[in-house]
């Protein structure tokens, strides 16, 4: 079995980590776009031609799934890049994991990049999925790019500025962008109040990994041997996951399962 993964960056990392807990036989290829990156300051049709560049370097080694590991380049470039590939090979996408979170009809809270708070798309998720459901848009400046360079200073700013944008009331924080997966337990920190029940985090992850398991028609394995691959491409070429990913547990995981190559 062989998944692919795509992000400009190291966001991806958080649902790759999902794909290999399920799944530790599954050889994996992470396609990233390191002359391109970020993606989120593009415009959506240079973003799309990036994205497919990256999508088309991992499709060469013949995944039997790709993974879109970012929530911007589901936004915009999802439809393309199935166009492209499909059906050959099935095409999973990110989405703000709002439903789930909804469903526990207390306050919301979704932290998202400044790019998608307020943004058509996620009013319309916000209406789809949450209706009648108190939602509060908390924009992260900066996040997304601190956790892409593993700056401890700069992510505890971020967090702490988010932290001070959501209302004292919320029960749940949906992780809006693949890059807050990297750092939930300290963004659980930041938003807890004294006194309130425990804060419910709801990130895509498992959800996507799960997805792609099923378009592909297999199952959980998590007990299979751990001898699945890891082969990085930067921006089509062959390389090594980029420094910052082991300042993570989900990028310390891929090197020990199976070093990338």
């Amino acid at each position: 079995m062989k998944i692919a993964l795509m992000d400009s960056g190291i966001g991806l990392l958080a649902a790759t980590a999902a794909v290999r807990r399920l799944r530790p036989d599954a050889d994996l290829v992470l396609s990233l776009d390191p002359d391109g990156m970020p993606w989120g300051p593009r415009t959506p049709e240079d973003l799309t031609t990036r994205a497919l560049a990256v999508a088309e370097a991992a499709a060469a080694r013949r995944p039997e799934a790709l993974i879109v590991g970012c929530n911007t380049a589901t936004v915009h470039a999802l439809p393309a890049l199935r166009a492209r590939l499909e059906p050959a090979v099935p095409v999973i996408g990110t989405v703000p994991a709002i439903k789930p979170a909804a469903a526990g009809g207390g306050h919301v809270a979704i932290w998202a990049t400044p790019a998608t708070t307020g943004s058509p798309y996620q009013r319309n998720l916000i209406r789809d999925f949450a209706d009648g459901v108190p939602v509060a848009e908390v924009p992260c400046w900066g996040l997304a790019e601190a956790v892409e360079r593993a700056d401890e200073e700069a992510i505890d700013t971020a967090v702490a500025a988010a932290a001070e944008l959501t209302p004292e009331d919320v029960t749940t924080v949906v992780l809006g962008c693949t890059h807050y997966e990297l750092v939930a337990e300290r963004i659980r920190a930041a938003v807890q109040r004294p006194g309130r029940p425990p804060l419910a985090l709801h990130g895509s992850a498992g959800a996507v990994a799960a997805q792609a398991l099923r378009r592909i028609g297999a199952g959980p394995a998590p007990d299979a041997p751990a001898h699945g691959t890891v082969t990085v491409l930067l921006s089509g070429r062959e390389g090594v996951l980029p420094a910052p990913a082991l300042a993570y547990p989900e990028g310390r995981l891929l090197q020990v399962v199976s070093p990338a190559r």
